[in-house]
């Protein structure tokens, strides 16, 4: 699928790997629209990154973990750019908790995440579909996780939750086959973020891989921007983590 001219939904776009994907989907003619829960001012600085390099961009608020403002948030961006063509389903949330620490997975824990990452994701795909349907072509990209691969992270329900992501991605890939493609993207330690007040973990990390080096943001976005232009794949697990998983 050649991307130029397309309308592409990322969620949680307004920092880290969201940006980075908002930024290189515009970068290829890709009209965007930045979604975002709270972080209003990254998401709308996303939107300034973009439109200032002559690019069409605009921020929507919608919490990814309800329904009808996921609805409501497709409706938004099918009246502004006409249509939606592309679904980066990015967003997501995790809590730091010991993985011995199974009193700390509480239920509100286990309900939070999975309502953004993995219901968060099926709302968003469940939206866009109709309008993809009807231009008889999309491409979705989930973002996974290699703690749904090795069950490790950082708390328990998060790994969980993101190895309910890859069989998601599956399930989707039959259910809305042919018109639409589902693929997900598998990151392992990503310099974001998420690293805050543990950077030293992260350096330490960064000599036991392969390639000896973390993964940026930018990584991550390049082949998600592969993954959406690929129109003989569907249904697959794209891990990306400088070797960190062999």
């Amino acid at each position: 699928m050649d991307l130029k001219y397309k309308t592409a939904l990322v969620t949680g776009g307004g920092t880290g790997i969201g940006r980075a994907a908002s930024l290189a989907l515009a970068a290829r003619g890709v009209s965007v629209a930045v979604n975002y829960s709270r972080s209003r001012d990254d998401a709308e600085e996303t939107v300034r990154l973009i439109t200032n390099g002559g690019g069409r961009a605009v921020a929507i608020q919608a919490d990814v973990a309800k329904d009808m403002e996921v609805r409501d948030m497709a409706e938004q961006v099918v009246r502004h750019f006409g249509a939606v063509d592309l679904l980066v389903n990015n967003a997501g949330i995790t809590r730091h908790i010991p993985f011995d620490d199974l009193e700390g997975a509480t239920e509100e824990v286990w309900d939070e995440l999975y309502q953004v990452n993995v219901k968060g994701m099926f709302f968003c795909a469940r939206a866009v579909a109709p309008y993809m349907r009807k231009n008889q072509q999309g491409a979705i990209v989930n973002l996974g996780s290699i703690a749904g691969q090795t069950g490790l992270g950082s708390s328990l329900p998060y790994a969980v939750s993101k190895a309910a992501v890859h069989g998601l991605t599956k399930s989707l890939a039959r259910a809305l086959a042919p018109e639409i493609r589902v693929n997900c993207v598998v990151p392992g330690a990503v310099a974001t973020r998420w690293w805050a007040g543990r950077e030293e973990q992260m350096k330490k990390l960064a000599p036991q891989m392969l390639l000896k080096h973390i993964s940026t943001p930018e990584d991550i976005a390049s082949l998600i921007c592969t993954a959406l232009e690929q129109e003989a794949m569907t249904g697959q697990m794209i891990t990306v983590d400088s070797g960190q998983t062999l």
